[in-house]
């Protein structure tokens, strides 16, 4: 980790705060099994699970799905089951600014046992119906590949300000500005993930009393084309109790851009 002067103090201080995650990768565009992690797509159904729609009847858009059979074990998440992401097409692709989780024109939807027989599921998708504004291509699929590694924690995680304190770059005095866009650009929590530390644009929509896990983080990617707003980056958040509990109806999406 490459640390200002300044900072050199504070290393063990940050290496303390190293946490494992999953980073996912995308892969070049090409037809998948249903079953498959993949952005983008024709998503797994079941037979008799219904397309989610808005509150009005209009479907929603499939944006993601990770099936976790796929993914490195990493507590609490599961070791199994697709987990899928669907949102809506209107200028805020789904997102309630005021409550991040209502999910009236988004969904997360759980298949805890994964049916590998096209038999049994849904295969005759309907015409995707045209839409104006989305962060990626829904009729293109990237599959993703995944894999663990480690991290520190970033000033853009809300646990910052709660482990260092929201004032710690002002102890620099006039060099406040240049040591906080150093540390910025040596210690990042960007790209396509899932558990570990968020990154953001702007802000952490979390609150210190009500902690919450990265679900997901898709980030702006040029080579799928996906891109949320001005190079900004969405997020999918879980309570560890309802992770626990396998619970997907309670999750709070939020994406932010420069």
């Amino acid at each position: 980790m490459q640390l200002p002067a300044a900072l050199e103090p504070f290393r063990a201080q940050l290496l303390a705060t190293r946490q494992t995650f999953i980073r996912a990768k995308s892969q070049p565009v090409r037809n998948t099994e249903l079953w498959e992690s993949k952005v983008g797509g024709q998503p797994y159904l079941p037979k008799g699970v219904v397309w989610p729609t808005t509150p009005d009847g209009q479907e929603l858009f499939f944006l993601a799905q990770i099936n976790f059979a796929e993914v490195p074990p990493l507590a609490p998440f599961p070791t199994q089951g697709i987990v899928q992401f669907f949102i809506s097409d209107d200028d805020l692709y789904g997102m309630d600014f005021d409550d991040g989780e209502i999910a009236d024109t988004f969904r997360t939807l759980y298949h805890p046992d994964v049916v590998k027989n096209t038999s049994k599921l849904q295969t005759n998708f309907p015409p995707l119906r045209d839409y104006d504004l989305l962060p990626h291509h829904p009729d293109e699929c990237y599959p993703l590949t995944f894999s663990l590694e480690e991290e520190v924690m970033p000033m853009t995680d809300y646990q910052f300000a709660q482990r260092f304190g929201g004032d710690f770059f002002q102890q620099f005095g006039e060099n406040e500005w240049n040591v906080t866009d150093q540390f910025g650009k040596a210690v990042r929590s960007d790209g396509h993930k899932i558990g570990g530390y968020a990154y953001f644009t702007q802000d952490d929509p979390r609150r210190a009393d009500d902690p919450m896990l990265l679900l997901l983080q898709l980030d702006s990617d040029e080579p799928m084309d996906v891109m949320w707003g001005d190079m900004g980056v969405g997020h999918f958040f879980i309570r560890e109790k309802h992770l626990a509990a396998r619970d997907f109806s309670r999750v709070l999406y939020d994406w932010d851009c420069l």
